[in-house]
């Protein structure tokens, strides 16, 4: 416990502090660069979640759904990029 609060004093002298709906967190980021946002939203639908009384199935659910998604997309990508350098090599 005790490291932990220590850390927590080295991180005040060091990062910048977000208040949102009474939930402080600490940001290693510069305030407002790119980083800073990206973390604003990921926290703020985190929020959503919970103030919604989202189950634990559904936040896993729509991660995966994401996520998966996102793999689709790039797996096609990466599959029109060979089938292009085929086709070049020919």
């Amino acid at each position: 416990m005790n490291v932990k609060i220590n850390k927590l004093v080295d991180w005040s002298k060091k990062f910048c502090y977000s208040h949102h709906m009474d939930h402080t967190i600490i940001m290693d980021y510069k305030p407002y660069s790119p980083e800073w946002h990206r973390l604003r939203y990921l926290k703020e639908a985190i929020d959503r979640y919970f103030d919604d009384y989202a189950p634990t199935e559904i936040i896993l659910e729509d991660i995966d759904t994401i996520l998966s998604a996102r793999s689709e997309t790039a797996l096609d990508e990466y599959t029109r990029v060979t089938d292009l350098q085929k086709k070049l090599r020919d």
